[in-house]
């Protein structure tokens, strides 16, 4: 018998990202972002004809939404708007595999080039997009406006797609 406290979260089920999901991204958005987005920014980009999105949710009918990508498509080359995974389902790998159906989408799609800002100090972000085969190719500096009235530089990264 297995306890329901014990029990793993359902496996992620992914889909792609539509408008609707908006108000429930938001939440999830502003638990990784200093200065998060609000679900009506959310939507309209997802409601962008040149926005390409995927969703990770619960494996089940009506799931919770775990974790989100939006990009944006621009002749054979995209960049990666956001990223944004539930903080109690972080480390678990579903960042990593989110980004590999996202890839897929954006390859079939005529992306040859993925390209997207994180700033310099956010360790575990840097990780996973070296895992999944990103490289710097620049930096921009004081490009992140902190709450505190700091700035934070971006590093720019690239991946062949």
């Amino acid at each position: 018998m297995r306890l329901p406290f014990f029990s793993p979260p359902p496996a992620p089920a992914f889909a792609p990202f539509h408008a609707a999901d908006a108000r429930e991204a938001a939440p999830i958005h502003a638990e990784g972002f200093a200065i998060p987005w609000s679900a009506v920014d959310i939507e309209r980009l997802a409601l962008d004809p040149a926005v390409i999105g995927d969703a990770a949710r619960e494996g089940r009918p009506g799931g919770r939404l775990f974790a989100f990508v939006l990009s944006r498509k621009a002749a054979d080359e995209a960049e990666i708007l956001t990223i944004a995974t539930a903080r109690k389902v972080q480390g678990r790998g579903i960042g990593r595999a989110l980004l590999a159906r996202h890839f897929a989408r954006l390859a079939a799609s005529g992306v040859r080039s993925l390209f997207l800002e994180v700033e310099d100090a956010n360790a575990a972000a840097r990780a996973l997009y070296a895992r999944t085969g990103f490289e710097e190719v620049g930096r921009r500096a004081a490009y992140y406006a902190k709450p505190d009235g700091t700035r934070a530089d971006a590093l720019v990264l690239r991946r062949s797609l």
